[in-house]
């Protein structure tokens, strides 16, 4: 790996964080204001502000038609986040999961990722494609807000609030401020994009891999930081519904919006590699599935269930080497992690949660 491509690597992503980071900051206090209740905020800019990253880098990717990387920038993010970020997270503190992620925000996930496999599943995505997830991500956002302001919990209302400085009396000129600093956010986003795209092809070209396994793995993680970075200082100030909620509705807006934009900027359509339709798309609904038994069991996530995350995480790396490195065994491990693994332990998540839903209902009578 040349210099350059190291600079450009680091660069990019110390850039694309501090743009996050910048943007959420400048446009939740805009937002509030003009008067939009912090839950609201928080279930939408703060959520899909910290998946800028993931939108910049896909979107250049696919202008560049660096397909494989804008889909596997979003693929390996959505995975990052479960596996990764939440049993990071679950390690410093048992997670405490809200119903409403439960009921609404994880089957919609799932569903979400389901929809961008079918739609893949001839090998592409088009710019139709993209103009009907795109939809998707309009329709999901107006119905939070609609839903948040119906029905508003002032706990975590309270919690946005404190954590993003919604609460504090505006300074003379604040809007102007705000507004600067969502400008500032942009133009590191886009610079950072720019810097990483540059140089995840320049290492895939050095190491001889495929943009598919780059995006996969370097680019899908570096993207991923605000996430992390947010879960984790959230948890640990024990604020629930944005340590667990962040990752939820960044992986909800990465397959609607980002998936969507890049679909509808890219010059033509995005071949979708059949190695990610056989294995890295059944990985990604396979994880999002396994919330759902995880998040029911007791409403918490606990430290060995992040364990698992995190053990899962690491033999999905191992597989991504083995198969760019043409290692012999790299499909029979593939096949063992889909055919045992992931439904061993699908059942055992099963029969925990039934046995915690028999408990509450026993409880309840």
């Amino acid at each position: 790996m040349t210099l350059m491509t190291f600079v450009y690597l680091i660069a990019g992503l110390v850039l694309l964080v501090a743009g996050a980071e910048v943007l959420v900051r400048g446009a939740a206090k805009l937002a509030a204001q003009f008067g939009i209740p912090p839950l609201v905020i928080g279930l939408t800019v703060v959520a899909f502000g910290t998946s800028a990253p993931e939108t910049a880098v896909s979107v250049q990717a696919a202008f560049n038609n660096s397909g494989d990387l804008a889909i596997g920038n979003v693929v390996g993010s959505n995975i990052a986040n479960v596996l990764l970020i939440l049993g990071m997270t679950a390690l410093f503190a048992p997670l405490i999961v809200s119903r409403q992620l439960i009921r609404l925000d994880v089957p919609i996930m799932i569903g979400a990722s389901l929809v961008v496999y079918a739609l893949a599943w001839d090998g592409s995505l088009s710019r139709l494609d993209g103009a009907l997830l795109f939809a998707g991500i309009i329709s999901y956002t107006a119905f939070l807000i609609i839903s948040s302001r119906r029905s508003k919990d002032v706990n975590e209302d309270d919690e946005f609030a404190k954590e993003f400085g919604l609460d504090e009396p505006a300074k003379p000129y604040a809007w102007a401020i705000n507004l600067g600093l969502i400008i500032a956010g942009l133009v590191l986003l886009v610079s950072g994009s720019n810097f990483l795209v540059e140089g995840a092809v320049s290492l895939a070209r050095t190491l001889g891999l495929s943009e598919l396994v780059i995006g996969l793995t370097v680019v899908a993680i570096g993207t991923s930081l605000p996430e992390l970075a947010t879960s984790i200082t959230a948890a640990l100030k024990g604020e629930r519904d944005i340590a667990v909620g962040n990752i939820v509705g960044s992986n909800i807006f990465n397959l609607l919006c980002v998936l969507g934009l890049a679909s509808m900027v890219s010059p033509q359509a995005i071949n979708v590699a059949a190695n990610a339709l056989a294995f890295d798309f059944p990985v990604m609904i396979a994880v999002a599935v396994a919330c759902l038994p995880i998040f029911f069991s007791g409403y918490r996530i606990n430290r060995w269930e992040g364990l698992l995350f995190l053990a899962y995480y690491a033999a999905y790396t191992v597989y991504l080497v083995l198969f760019s490195t043409g290692k012999p065994f790299a499909e029979s491990f593939g096949n063992a992690m889909l055919g045992y693994a992931l439904p061993l332990t699908a059942v055992t998540l099963v029969i925990i949660a039934g046995r915690a839903w028999r408990k509450q209902r026993n409880e309840a009578t």
